[in-house]
């Protein structure tokens, strides 16, 4: 008895595994999320808020090489995402603002501004949607961007060119937008 059940209970896992069974693209995107936002909130806090804000040893400036600084938080995650652009990886992330502090950094389709402003309205919630970008339709997920650091808060309400100037800790300034094709 325990022998056919055995077999049965193979069988079907076999069964189960010949089948091509992909990940549903908001798993995909929560666990992309989930390693843009915990490389961004460590390099946050324990390299440019340690080093600037705590020790005083370096700065971080978005002229970081011609300032031998550090590059900013933002500046960071644009570098990652362009070299995973540059690898085909199949999805694409970028940092975008309601009060992007770099004009690129605005958001530029109407999901994106839908989006954002879900995530700001309802802090610690994510945005899921879909949206046909030339020929392709994406799946499309916004997560906040939360100050973790007082090296956030800083920066972006001292910057002259920031549209505003009172950010808190812990408030959502963006959102991670995170795309994977249909």
């Amino acid at each position: 008895m325990r022998i056919a059940a055995c077999i049965v209970a193979t069988a079907a896992l076999l069964a189960a595994c010949s089948q091509k069974q992909g990940i549903a693209p908001e798993r995909m995107a929560d666990a992309i999320f989930a390693v843009i936002e915990a490389d961004r909130a460590s390099y946050t806090n324990n390299v440019v808020n340690r080093l600037q804000n705590e020790e005083k040893v370096i700065t971080a400036d978005e002229h970081w090489k011609d300032a031998k600084a550090l590059p900013l938080p933002a500046q960071m995650m644009r570098m990652g995402a362009e070299r995973v652009a540059e690898k085909e990886a199949g999805f694409n992330y970028a940092l975008l603002s309601l009060w992007a502090i770099n004009k690129q950094n605005k958001p530029r389709t109407e999901l994106e501004k839908q989006g954002l402003q879900f995530v700001i309205d309802n802090p610690g919630e994510n945005f899921y949607g879909r949206e046909t970008l030339g020929d392709t339709e994406y799946f499309t997920a916004i997560y906040p961007d939360v100050a973790v650091s007082p090296a956030c808060v800083s920066c972006h309400n001292e910057h002259i060119d920031s549209p505003r100037t009172d950010f808190e800790l812990g408030e959502t300034m963006g959102g991670v937008v995170v795309r994977i094709p249909l």
